[in-house]
Formats: structure tokens, C-alpha cells, sequence
């Protein structure tokens, strides 16, 4: 089998990133008695003859990049180094949790801002959670939203409607748990709750919670108990011991698991 066959890269090429420089030799001369040569590179710009040999190789591929590329370039701030384009980011489900003013105390003084937690989702399976603090409001919500889409994560979902089973976490002094429902139940839950779950696409779902019902703790509970493997049972701190206080319970459980634990295969009756 040859080199391109098994996909490696055939080297008797020219690569225009490794190849494309220009080089001038100087015989020697009456200053010195070597001959020396000199190799200039990047000169035209290498990036620009790989961006015109795409454009020859696939025209429509190429069309698309650039389109990409414009489109990211309409952004600005934090948004320019997300994997979502501007489309995408307005066709989001966003709400903020909780808008505050916070000051820090210190030497010269007090030092206000502006503190954003914010939900996201595109109501299909994804769901992430931001903090953005800035000394405008509308900087804060800009750096919640960029933390909240780097954050985002697919949660299962039982026939894109529900959750496969009962689920129960504490984080700190809060304790949350999560009930499966049938179609058209609804959501009848505590109301930041409402909000992560119709963010992630749940549909019928029910919630109760105890303790603390601080917006802040109330939302990275159901959001770490939505994500999957936030804390794998039985495997502790990953060297030997217990797991951390505030990590107790487990993530949710995906369709094989709950296959594997009762022994009998989940089939959706509703097509």
C-alpha cells in the first residue's frame, strides 16, 4: 500500500505552509571566503497561497469558510473565540439567573460591579451555565453568555421530553430532586429550576427542593445533575479516596445503565 493509500502524507510534494520561500545565494567574496545563502520565508504570505490553492482545489468548500469567517468576524469581545457562530448564538435560549451589583473592599476603596449568572440552551438536548462580572451591565451579560456557551454540554433525554429517571443531589446546603413525568405534565418545579430545564429541552418534568434556595446554588445543582459523569459512583477523588463532600450523588444515568441495572431494554411506546 503506498503512502496516500494508508493516509499519510506524501512528502515528495510540495507543501505550500513547509515549502513556499525564497532563498538567494552569495558566492564568495573579497569579505569572506564562504559562500553563504540566504532563505527568506513567509514572503508573499504563505497563508494567502494556501487560502488561493483551497479556492482552486473546492470553490464551494471554500465559498462556505469564507462566509464562516465573516460571519465570526461580526463579532466582537469574548464572543470572537466561541465555536458558535453569530446565528447561532442569537437562536439561543437565554435567561439570566441573577443580575446584582457586588463591591469588592479594598485598600483605596470600594470597587463596584456588575455580577450576571446566566442560562443558556437551544431547547434540544444542550444546557449551559455562565458568571460574568464587569463594571457595566451589559459587559457582564456579554461575558456570562461567552462563559455559559464554552460551559454547554447534551444531556439525554427519554423520547426528547423527559428525564430517563428519578434523580436526587445536595450542593451545599441545598438538596434537589428530579422527577420523570408523563406527556403533557408539564413543568412544576421550583421557578430557576423551570428555567434550566426548559433551556435543555425537558419538557415534563417535576423538581422539589430543600434548604437553601439561593438562585446561584439552586441552578449549578440541576445544572451538575443534568450534565453527564459529574460524579461517577464509586470512584471517589480518582487516587485511592473518598470523593469531595459537595460531589456526593450521581450524574444522570444514560439509557444503557438503566438497561443494565433492571436487566430489561427501555423501548419508547410513543413514536
Amino acid at each position: 500500500m503506498n503512502a496516500q493509500g494508508a493516509g499519510y502524507p506524501d512528502l515528495m510534494q510540495p507543501d505550500i505552509l513547509l515549502d513556499l520561500h525564497e532563498s538567494k545565494t552569495f558566492p564568495p567574496g573579497r569579505r569572506s571566503r564562504f559562500q553563504n545563502k540566504v532563505t527568506v520565508r513567509n514572503d508573499p504570505s504563505m497563508f494567502v497561497a494556501l487560502r488561493e490553492q483551497m479556492k482552486e482545489a473546492d470553490p464551494e468548500g471554500y465559498a462556505e469558510a469564507q462566509r464562516l469567517r465573516e460571519e465570526r468576524a461580526e463579532l466582537s469581545g469574548p464572543y470572537a473565540f466561541l465555536h458558535l457562530t453569530a446565528s447561532e448564538i442569537a437562536g439561543l435560549f437565554r435567561y439570566p439567573v441573577i443580575r446584582r451589583r457586588v463591591v469588592q473592599q479594598t485598600g483605596k476603596g470600594k470597587i463596584p460591579r456588575q455580577h450576571v449568572v446566566m442560562v443558556i440552551g437551544n431547547q434540544n438536548g444542550l444546557v449551559g451555565i455562565g458568571e460574568g462580572k464587569a463594571h457595566e451591565a451589559q459587559l457582564a451579560m456579554r461575558a456570562a453568555l461567552a462563559a455559559a456557551v464554552r460551559n454547554m454540554d447534551y444531556i439525554e433525554r427519554f423520547e426528547d421530553r423527559t428525564l430517563w429517571t428519578e434523580m436526587e443531589t445536595k450542593f451545599a446546603s441545598t438538596r434537589v430532586i428530579l422527577r420523570p413525568r408523563p406527556v403533557g405534565f408539564g413543568l412544576r418545579c421550583n421557578p430557576n429550576v423551570y428555567q434550566v430545564l426548559k433551556a435543555a429541552g425537558i419538557k415534563d418534568a417535576s423538581a422539589k427542593v430543600w434548604g437553601s434556595r439561593n438562585p446561584l446554588q439552586v441552578v449549578r445543582a440541576v445544572v451538575r445533575m443534568l450534565m453527564p459523569g459529574h460524579a461517577p459512583i464509586g470512584l471517589g477523588n480518582g487516587i485511592g479516596g473518598g470523593g469531595r463532600r459537595l460531589d456526593k450523588g450521581s450524574g444522570m444515568r444514560a439509557k444503557e445503565d438503566l438497561e443494565r441495572e433492571r436487566g430489561r431494554k427501555l423501548v419508547p411506546l410513543r413514536l
